[in-house]
């Protein structure tokens, strides 16, 4: 039987889906359902569980965020990813966008280079028993090139450009999502690769934490 407090996080998570999602065009089924299942509070600091599902970004520590729900639900829709993808996520943070994608994909691959979010998401991701998602501890800019190629790649953080280094990790037909730009305001981005090369598409404006590594910005 459902506790009171899990009640009231679920049908928190069904006024997410409908007022913040479904509201502002996120048409897609499969990402609509992810999202009305994963355990949002789960993913910020106990302080935080009551505003887990508010239309804003969160801070989960070392000047990380986890992003609007909004965001998470347009790059995961501008994906395209299929139940049988296996996708590479870089910057796990909380682990939440990981959670998702694991709830619509074959398997999810996904890096975080700061050690303690990296031991946090392992541990909920194994206590919500997300066993389709392998993490590892590293540079994210540099990919996953033992597992590739993905037929998707996520980056949750702003870079200065896309990494061709990530682009040479996609298969054919695959995508990459990706906030491209200065470290204060950038475009989400597209990159679809072709039997000829790779189409890029701009699809809207964001803001994200800046993307840290070998081939994106410096660590300060």
């Amino acid at each position: 039987m459902q506790t009171q407090e899990t009640l009231k996080f679920r049908r928190r998570r069904e006024a997410m889906v409908a007022e913040q999602l479904q509201a502002r065009g996120i048409h897609d089924a499969a990402v609509l359902a992810a999202m009305g299942r994963v355990p949002r509070h789960f993913f910020v600091s106990e302080a935080l569980m009551d505003q887990a599902y508010g239309d804003y970004p969160l801070p989960i520590g070392y000047q990380q965020t986890i992003s609007q729900p909004q965001i998470v639900a347009e790059m995961t829709q501008a994906l395209g990813a299929s139940s049988e993808d296996r996708v590479l996520e870089i910057g796990t943070g909380s682990g939440y966008q990981a959670a998702v994608l694991a709830e619509m994909v074959f398997r999810v691959y996904t890096i975080e280079r700061l050690q303690p979010l990296y031991m946090k998401a392992r541990r909920l991701f194994d206590a919500l028993k997300y066993h389709n998602i392998v993490t590892r501890y590293s540079d994210g800019t540099t990919g996953w090139k033992s597992e590739a190629p993905f037929d998707a790649i996520l980056v949750t953080a702003g870079g200065p450009l896309v990494p061709d280094v990530l682009l040479s990790q996609l298969a054919e037909g695959g995508r990459l999502v990706m906030p491209v730009g200065s470290a204060d305001v950038q475009q989400l981005v597209r990159v679809t690769r072709t039997p000829s090369g790779f189409e890029r598409e701009v699809l809207c404006s964001c803001r994200f934490v800046k993307l840290v590594g070998e081939h994106g910005w410096r660590e300060e």
